[in-house]
């Protein structure tokens, strides 16, 4: 049934205010009833790692106006990462609600994000089954299973990509897979040497897929046949899922779990330059992974990308010269718009950099636990994305929260299905959330 529920994005500054006081009412109304007894803990307030840079106070910051995207083609949105200020309506409520498959558990996870493409949006599910909605009203057009007839395990997949009426999947069992997006058949199935973690990059033509032994394979969108491949450092230890390749300029940057970035050339591999986002500062063993999770970002020249093990860079794309570091990590895809850098850290942050310079400009705190108290049931987020003036992030408790970009300010919180593993998607002016429980819901 549709939730009558609507979402004002654009609030006063006395609204916003109320908002804040008032302990957040949800994004799409107003809370019925009289509060609940009892202390009030504030969900923004922890010890805070980072600290605007100085100089910073008062800067008025300015973004480019929202326009619309009509697709969502790629895990990250386009090949390149960069998607700036969407659009969305002023005033949205849940449209539909559909069930992709079988949801995540304890040994089965989903770390891809669904793609959006001709009307229609793609999901993987946590047992390697692609699901085709119809965006419009989130019928079922079509349902395929990835797994081979020897395999019973092994689900953790990749996910997915869309170009040009067809749907692109690399799985855990080390396969590509292009079906063709009206029908879900099978177009052509290329095993290559080892599982994948993550999803897909596709353009002009061109598959790119990485492993978990860090090897990005480039293989003919046509039929599959192998085009290059690149061998990165193998890594023996590695976080779940993994970053996609970016690829614009005729340039394809490859983020590895080793901490490694390198950039080659589209059409034959070449190495243009590499870096090293290997951890520098932590001693412990978890943060010292130099996992390069969340997918890097190519824009007008620049490369952002950032590692777990604390190390955040805006490179030259031509040169691979570094124009600014950071002591910043996370596991989390950087989202730039217009001179500014939005991204999550492993502290649960939510921090504003310059792109040019990467000057910290605000830090907002997030809700690390569950239960802030006793400091117990981490909270894992994901995001963020940048919607008509409002950063949303979702959380591992089952909840999203949308923050001013302008000056980190939370300005309200909504309830989902269920917790929420990676990060929203937003095409055509709807945006849609994928639950562990393998709820796919849609606003507009």
């Amino acid at each position: 049934m549709r939730a009558h529920i609507r979402f004002t994005l654009h609030l006063t500054t006395a609204a916003v205010a109320v908002v804040l006081v008032s302990g957040c009412d949800t994004w799409f109304g107003k809370r019925d009833g009289p509060p609940l007894p009892g202390d009030r803990i504030s969900v923004m307030v922890h010890e805070r790692v980072l600290k605007p840079d100085q100089g910073t106070e008062g800067t008025k910051i300015l973004l480019p106006a929202p326009t619309l995207n009509r697709a969502w083609p790629q895990a990250g949105g386009y090949a390149n990462h960069a998607m700036h200020h969407i659009k969305i309506g002023d005033v949205i409520g849940e449209a539909w609600d559909a069930s992709i498959g079988q949801g995540s558990d304890d040994e089965e996870r989903f770390v891809g994000t669904p793609v959006v493409g001709d009307g229609r949006i793609f999901a993987i599910d946590a047992e390697s089954q692609v699901t085709a909605l119809d965006s419009a009203n989130g019928n079922e057009l079509w349902q395929v299973e990835l797994t081979p007839d020897e395999e019973d395990d092994g689900h953790i997949g990749g996910g997915l990509a869309y170009e040009a009426g067809r749907v692109f999947a690399t799985t855990g069992f080390a396969q590509v897979i292009a079906l063709d997006a009206a029908t879900g058949a099978i177009i052509w199935r290329k095993t290559v040497g080892g599982p994948m973690r993550s999803a897909p990059t596709v353009h002009s033509g061109r598959v790119f897929a990485i492993t978990v032994d860090n090897r990005l394979h480039a293989l003919a969108a046509e039929d599959g046949r192998a085009l290059w491949n690149h061998d990165g450092i193998t890594e023996t230890a590695s976080l779940l899922g993994g970053a996609s390749p970016a690829v614009d300029q005729g340039v394809v940057v490859a983020p590895y779990s080793s901490g490694e970035l390198v950039a080659m050339k589209v059409e034959n591999g070449q190495v243009l330059w590499d870096d090293s986002l290997a951890s520098m500062y932590r001693i412990d063993e978890i943060s010292t992974l130099s996992h390069i999770r969340g997918r890097p970002v190519m824009d007008r020249g620049l490369v952002i990308a950032m590692s777990h093990g604390e190390v955040m860079l805006g490179i030259d794309l031509r040169s691979g010269r570094r124009i600014w570091e950071r002591r910043i990590g996370g596991i989390e895809s950087p989202w730039v718009a217009g001179d500014y850098v939005y991204t999550l850290t492993s502290d649960a942050e939510l921090v504003c950099l310059g792109r040019k310079d990467g000057r910290v400009f605000w830090v907002a705190p997030l809700p690390r636990f569950e239960d802030p108290e006793d400091l117990k049931d981490p909270i894992v987020w994901s995001g963020p994305i940048l919607v008509s003036d409002r950063l949303i992030v979702t959380g591992s408790h089952g909840w999203a929260m949308t923050v001013s970009p302008y000056t980190g300010a939370l300005l309200s919180q909504q309830e989902m299905p269920d917790a929420v593993s990676v990060a929203p998607v937003v095409a055509d002016g709807t945006l849609y959330f994928l639950s562990d429980d393998a709820t796919l819901t849609a606003y507009r």
